[in-house]
């Protein structure tokens, strides 16, 4: 049986649609019910419901042999699993966004809302740029609102939430999609089914 931790939501059911069109399908995926965790033995496999940001962490402990994150994710937890696939769907980007009349004062220290603080050090780190981090999980546009911060570092998808706010993109700096993921240690025990799911899927998103 191969378990697969796919993320709670509209990209989780992205990925499953995507999965049983080439065969993985399970009975019951759409009832309407709280069950996490879904199995089809004739097709081998079993899926598990969970909070997208914790993929990875299901993936790399062992808990999945393989699932389906973003790139964020991955990039913000360093999570030490293979990365096998691009799957080019729940695309957006990583951004500094700041209010429409924001000046930046390069001798003072930047002050960055964000949830993705590895993210952030990283991206201001390359630019030798002195930043004081404020680690929110929700309502990042608020921050440079209220003045509890300067700029916000987060993912954009149309930008419809940045104008409303009257906010503006500063940079972009990485494209974010889906990406399919193994632990090492599956990859290599159940290399066959999982081979076989890669590039069946790689087939999928050409």
């Amino acid at each position: 049986m191969l378990n697969i931790a796919l993320p709670k939501g509209r990209l989780g059911d992205q990925v499953y649609e995507m999965l049983a069109s080439i065969g993985y399908d399970c009975p019951g995926y759409y009832e309407q019910n709280r069950k996490l965790v879904f199995e089809s033995p004739q097709k081998g496999v079993r899926y598990l419901l969970v909070k997208p940001s914790d993929v990875a962490i299901y993936v790399e402990h062992h808990a999945a042999d393989v699932g389906i994150v973003g790139k964020d994710i991955l990039m913000e937890t360093g999570a030490d699993v293979y990365e096998l696939l691009d799957l080019k769907i729940g695309k957006c980007r990583m951004a500094v966004a700041a209010p429409e009349n924001y000046v930046e004062d390069p001798d003072r220290t930047l002050r960055v809302a964000t949830k993705y603080v590895n993210v952030a050090k990283e991206f201001y780190g390359t630019k030798n740029r002195d930043i004081d981090i404020i680690k929110l999980n929700g309502s990042i546009e608020l921050a440079p609102i209220l003045g509890l911060s300067d700029v916000i570092v987060d993912i954009v998808e149309t930008g419809s939430t940045i104008r409303e706010n009257h906010l503006k993109v500063i940079e972009e700096f990485k494209d974010i999609s889906a990406r399919f993921i193994a632990n090492k240690t599956s990859f290599k025990f159940k290399n066959e089914i999982i081979s076989r799911m890669l590039n069946q899927l790689r087939e999928k998103v050409k």
